[in-house]
């Protein structure tokens, strides 16, 4: 293998990707790698990984459906979140029977 040749293709499709990230679609490969997965990495990565063979740069709709995948987990994270939250007040004492004797007792 031709190390200068590798890298230099590397850096050339490095050049190629246009954001910073880049969304790639696994490829099947000999030693067990699995087709279909989609990933979001940096372009270094992303360029690493098509030249290697076990990817390909996603298309706008592989993209697009990965990127709404992630947007509904962070939202299910953040309700998540939110609903572990307990909201608790501390009430001093004298307020508190300030409280009990402005409100009428229950018939009962």
């Amino acid at each position: 293998m031709d190390l200068k040749r590798y890298y230099q293709r590397i850096r050339d499709l490095e050049a190629k990707i246009a954001d910073e990230f880049a969304v790639v679609f696994s490829l099947e490969t000999a030693d067990g790698g699995k087709a279909g997965s989609l990933a979001e990495v940096t372009a270094k990565i992303a360029a690493k990984m098509i030249a290697d063979g076990v990817a390909r740069l996603a298309s706008s709709e592989e993209a697009r459906r990965l990127r709404e995948q992630q947007a509904e987990a962070r939202r299910a994270a953040e309700l998540a979140a939110a609903a572990e939250k307990v909201q608790l007040s501390v009430v001093p004492t004298s307020e508190l029977n300030q409280l009990r004797a402005a409100v009428p007792p229950r018939k009962g």
